[in-house]
């Protein structure tokens, strides 16, 4: 399963489960702008790669010896919604809908919210909740939350503020493989306090911030979800055949500075931009210094969380001495 502190929600591909356990999971009902009441609810999930597309199911779910009792799931690419995807859903990018596009069984999504769309339990958005009637004939529709997609950390019964992502530092070449721990709550138990000097960075409920790179500010937001560190610098070199993946011919050392949405906290990052053709003839898994571009956006990805302790405070939650939603490290 892909950890991603940029999204919220439990997402299965359907073909990871055995079928007949697929099956037995409930199917949600429910949408408020269904006159029926009993048209399955599904879900076309955006994500900077594409969407995943799937029904909505009611699960429990287990973490390490944590339970969400009865959430609500995606079970993406399941064989009653399989053949036929809305329009303005498919016209987003990449379908990920099998193990292979996603390059996971599902997604932990341990954002800052307990739902994925409070918005959308008031009128409905597309591309993302639909009612369906039948599995090629979906309406955009407007879900209450406790049928949307569920932050699990929030139903657990305890240890339900925040989590903790601890990641080993990386050599310059990277990995492997890494192992790190998920912990669960922030201030709840002596395995999960946190430090003294602790940066604090207030964020949006969606884990938006600022980050000042070059004399640019613009939005940014920490993403275990994504594998690089992707950020607007047209003037590093770049993989010839796609243009995306960063290729200097020597690492580049640079920083950046991240800006908390409250009061002046700020915290300057040290990091390094690494051939990323070098890197991916390795075959590792694990690289803190690889970057690809991005026209608008500072996304810190997993390589900002090799080498510390990231924290990430759920919103309306009391978490230490503050309240989330924020991110601290």
């Amino acid at each position: 399963m892909l950890l991603d502190t940029g999204s919220v929600g439990v997402r299965v591909i359907a073909s990871a489960f055995d079928a007949s356990f697929a099956g037995k999971l409930p199917m949600q009902t429910g949408a408020s702008n269904d006159s029926t009441g009993k048209a399955a609810i599904a879900q076309c999930a955006l994500f900077a790669s594409g969407f995943t597309w799937g029904s909505m199911r009611a699960a429990d779910v287990t973490i390490g010896k944590k339970t969400a009792s009865g959430i609500s799931i995606q079970l993406i690419g399941d064989s009653t919604f399989a053949t036929w995807t809305p329009q303005d859903c498919s016209s987003r990018g990449r379908g990920l809908n099998t193990v292979k596009d996603l390059g996971a069984n599902g997604i932990v999504g341990i954002g800052h919210m307990a739902q994925d769309y409070p918005e959308a339990a008031s009128r409905a958005l597309a591309p993302n909740y639909y009612y369906c009637p039948t599995p090629w004939s979906c309406t955009p529709a407007s879900v209450p939350l406790d049928r949307q997609t569920a932050n699990p950390v929030t139903a657990f019964a305890t240890d339900n503020n925040g989590t903790i992502i601890r990641l080993p530092a990386l050599p310059s070449m990277g990995q492997l493989s890494v192992t790190g721990e998920l912990v669960f709550g922030i201030g709840t138990r002596d395995n999960n306090a946190l430090p003294a000097k602790a940066t604090f960075l207030a964020v949006t409920d969606r884990g938006m911030f600022s980050t000042s790179y070059k004399g640019r500010t613009m939005p940014s937001y920490l993403d275990s979800g994504s594998n690089a560190l992707f950020l607007p610098d047209g003037t590093i070199p770049v993989t010839p055949d796609d243009a995306h993946w960063f290729a200097p011919s020597t690492t580049q050392s640079m920083s950046a500075t991240l800006l908390s949405n409250t009061g002046n906290a700020n915290s300057t990052i040290a990091f390094s931009i690494a051939n990323s053709l070098n890197l991916f003839a390795l075959g590792y898994a694990a690289h803190d210094n690889l970057g690809g571009y991005s026209s608008q956006q500072l996304m810190w990805g997993l390589p900002f969380f090799y080498g510390r302790n990231v924290y990430t405070a759920l919103s309306g939650m009391k978490a230490g001495n503050q309240t989330g939603p924020y991110v601290a490290f």
